[in-house]
């Protein structure tokens, strides 16, 4: 089944480009006309690339990584932190702090420096500090929620990136790039879609349209874990019932030789008996 349609993206704008004099030659494969000076987009090429990114991430989440979604546009940020956070998945909507990927080890620390904060406002230490330490400390923590909130979680490199217009978040791609971590995101006419792994053509400007294409990679996100979670429950029951034999097998095991055992013995006296009727008394030989 298809996870979207062709009038589902003509009615939320994604053919939309931009100016024809702001476009980027790389993107002409993707481009089916111009219109009043405008670039509009091949819807049929968008339903490709979309399906096959969904897909592609949808494997990339059932093997149990994440994915990191990255949106730093005003038009964007709200809807990708709602659409992220259903989903548990790490997100960037602040700014992108050069080296968030090539240097995660400090950003970490920071991340680190974070919960640490609020580990002195649970303890009863942060209430012992002075106005101004306490003001100091609150402001750090704020900026930090700010710029690192979304990655809290995220305790290695993620699997893959998501972003919404790559000519805004060019660092992001470039660090992503060094380290070969697969691309996804919305390629709008004025973008250069060779440095994306999996660039979906598409308007990246339109709140509609930036909704439409996460939802769909949210959805196919939403499939992976279901099915991630089907896999661990059919194999947590295929181990218990594997347990559960191994259990069961030496009570069979004590069992059997028992009875064998007892049914030696019966027969062992049986035909002691046996031999014992037929053999003829010392008083029958004399005679």
């Amino acid at each position: 089944m298809a996870r979207t349609t062709y009038d589902e993206l003509l009615d939320a704008g994604v053919h939309f480009g931009h100016l024809t004099r702001k476009w980027d030659p790389k993107m002409s494969q993707y481009i089916f006309m111009e219109r009043n000076g405008i670039h509009i987009i091949d819807l049929n090429k968008t339903l490709t690339k979309v399906e096959e990114a969904a897909a592609a991430i949808k494997q990339i989440v059932k093997s149990g990584r994440k994915v990191l979604f990255v949106a730093t546009k005003k038009q964007a940020k709200d809807i990708v932190a709602e659409y992220s956070k259903s989903v548990n998945m790490p997100f960037i909507t602040e700014r992108w702090l050069g080296g968030m990927l090539t240097n995660f080890a400090t950003v970490r620390k920071s991340i680190k420096k974070m919960s640490n904060i609020d580990k002195l406002t649970k303890d009863g230490t942060y209430s012992n500090l002075s106005k101004k330490e306490r003001l100091m400390i609150q402001r750090e923590r704020i900026k930090l929620e700010t710029l690192l909130g979304g990655i809290a979680d995220l305790n290695r490199l993620p699997a893959a990136l998501f972003l919404i217009d790559v000519k805004k978040e060019h660092i992001a791609v470039s660090e992503a790039l060094k380290l070969n971590i697969p691309t996804f995101a919305m390629v709008d006419t004025n973008s250069d879609p060779s440095n994306i792994d999996f660039p979906i053509p598409a308007n990246d400007d339109a709140t509609k349209s930036i909704s439409l294409i996460t939802g769909i990679i949210i959805k196919a996100i939403e499939e992976g874990l279901e099915e991630r979670k089907r896999e661990k429950e059919d194999e947590a029951e295929k181990e218990a019932a594997q347990a559960k034999a191994k259990a069961d097998a030496p009570e069979v095991a004590d069992r059997t030789p028992n009875e064998g055992g007892k049914r030696n013995r019966k027969v062992a006296v049986e035909a002691d008996a046996a031999v014992t009727d037929e053999t003829p008394s010392a008083e029958s030989t004399e005679e």
